[in-house]
């Protein structure tokens, strides 16, 4: 059944007659036939067909005129004019004129008929399409123009905020009073601000001619720049790793020579062309004088415990005699309480002896005495010294060997034994009972690699950054009773002697704290893996 929305107008009602069936056989439904083109005319304004067919002879309104009628109500639909032979030469004059779709001569061929029918119906279909069309690009193209002065103005407005931001930016780094530079990751200089120029003692100019190395240095060896990481850049910033903080840095002023004490804080300037080189911000403070008042509160705390161990080593001797019956024989309770006061002098005196230690290590007036030992026999002394503690808690301690039995290191032996100790006692007393401690020393290339693994609890990875700072009290989930400064002090030690401390953990899985030392070995024999 076509639902297609055809009308017909022509004055013989044979003619009307004719078409009603010839539809009906085709399946057409919606058929409006009229015999007056006036009432066609007010049909056609309330409702909008499909195909339009017209005689051209009639009474009231001949064809022509219908039809032009009907282009004014509806220009998109087709229509089809009949015709005799003798009004052909007008028909095709009302095609140009009125712009009809055909004209068929009487009598027709029904197939003939058909076919444009379908015609010119599917032309109808297709011309409203397009003025749909039409009407859709023009709304877009309003949209579009509407858009495009919006965007003009949106332009202007974020092109006058990023000039103001940018003003804004560049007062901010010409006024600072931290350097502040830029470099590639070469480290070329690229741009510095004022406060940069002042700190160096060189113009912008000048500096961009330097690299970053050529300007600052570290007495430190293991510093946070390394010119061999594998991300190509002199920072090592990689996916993981953003920014760089410096410390224990130092510039030289190029016009009096002046040292001074920073510390810089790097960053990688994003950027999203793969196909240009990394870039680094950093901002250069001075720290001279929080430098100095570190070192003045360094030496009233020095002078403080170096004043209190006289007192201390007293107050420890008297106890001693006290327990040792010098004065008397003492009570159960009096022992007691003695020994308790005994153990905490004794504590003190341990706390005061490693702040002078540290305070000596960080103002430089330690001199390590290396001396030539035998390193197996300093590990062994220091397991047997610990070994009773490990046996109280259960623990299974042992040693493993890659060295001879005559190995000798270059190195200062009490330092370093101290060292030893503390890693070990920290195993001890932070494994639980029943667990297991393994200590691990190798030598390799003239390389001495100690380590101390353990089964405990682990260390947080939060925690890991922090445990060789001073004071630093275990976890932050487990406080420890100690001073906090062992594992600073090992540190310490450590790289006096030009080494790396490091140490591995993993929660629920243990801890493994080991150190390196490199070019030490003067009698190097490996010991046979069995």
């Amino acid at each position: 059944m076509n639902n297609s929305c055809i009308v017909v107008v022509d004055d013989d009602k044979i003619v009307t007659s004719a078409f009603k069936t010839l539809f009906k056989v085709e399946g057409y439904s919606d058929i409006h036939l009229f015999n007056n083109p006036v009432e066609a005319v007010e049909f056609l304004k309330s409702e909008t067909p499909d195909l339009i067919i017209s005689d051209f002879l009639m009474p009231q309104m001949n064809g022509l005129e219908f039809l032009t009628e009907a282009k004014k109500l509806h220009p998109e639909v087709s229509m089809i004019l009949l015709t005799g032979y003798a009004d052909k030469e007008n028909a095709i004059k009302a095609i140009n004129e009125i712009g009809l779709y055909k004209y068929i001569e009487k009598p027709w061929d029904n197939d003939d008929l058909l076919l444009n029918i379908r015609n010119g119906i599917e032309r109808s279909h297709l011309l409203e399409n397009l003025r749909e069309k039409i009407e859709e690009l023009e709304e877009a193209k309003k949209q579009l123009e509407a858009y495009s002065q919006n965007l003009e103005k949106i332009v202007e407005e974020r092109t006058l905020d990023l000039a103001q931001a940018n003003k804004k930016l560049s007062g901010i780094i010409s006024y600072c009073a931290d350097g502040i530079i830029i470099i590639d990751s070469k480290g070329q200089i690229l741009q510095a601000n004022p406060a940069c120029e002042n700190l160096i003692g060189l113009s912008e100019k000048s500096l961009c001619k330097k690299k970053f190395q050529e300007i600052a240095y570290s007495n430190i060896l293991e510093s946070n720049i390394s010119k061999d990481n594998k991300n190509g850049n002199i920072f090592g910033l990689g996916n993981d790793q953003s920014e760089v903080f410096l410390r224990d840095y130092y510039v030289v002023n190029q016009l009096s020579g002046k040292h001074t004490p920073v510390e810089i804080s790097f960053a990688v300037i994003s950027t999203d062309d793969i196909d240009k080189a990394e870039k680094f911000v950093g901002v250069i403070r001075d720290v001279s004088v929080q430098k100095e008042t570190e070192r003045l509160r360094d030496d009233f705390i020095a002078t403080l415990t170096h004043d209190m161990r006289t007192p201390l080593l007293a107050a420890i001797q008297t106890l001693k005699f006290f327990l040792d019956g010098a004065i008397g024989k003492l009570e159960d309770k009096q022992k007691i309480l003695l020994s308790t006061m005994l153990q905490s002098n004794e504590d003190l005196l341990g706390l005061v002896n490693a702040l002078l230690e540290v305070y000596r290590f960080e103002s430089g007036k330690l001199t390590l005495c290396k001396t030539v030992f035998n390193i197996k026999d300093l590990v062994m002394q220091c397991y047997d010294e610990l070994k009773p503690l490990a046996d109280n808690k259960n623990l299974d301690f042992e040693l493993k060997f890659e060295i001879s039995d005559d190995l000798e290191i270059e190195a200062d032996r009490a330092e370093l034994k101290r060292v030893i100790i503390n890693l070990c006692g920290n195993a001890v007393n932070y494994t639980n009972k029943g667990g297991k401690i393994c200590v691990f020393t190798k030598a390799q290339s003239g390389d001495l690699i100690f380590s101390v693994s353990d089964n405990g609890n682990g260390i947080p990875k939060e925690d890991i950054p922090n445990l060789f700072t001073r004071f630093s009290q275990g976890t932050s989930r487990k406080r420890s009773t100690g001073t906090g400064l062992g594992l600073y002090l090992s540190r310490q030690i450590i790289e006096a002697h030009e080494g790396k401390i490091w140490v591995e953990s993993k929660m629920n899985k243990g801890s493994e704290f080991s150190f390196l030392l490199t070019n030490v070995v003067k009698n190097c024999k490996m010991k046979a893996k069995g």
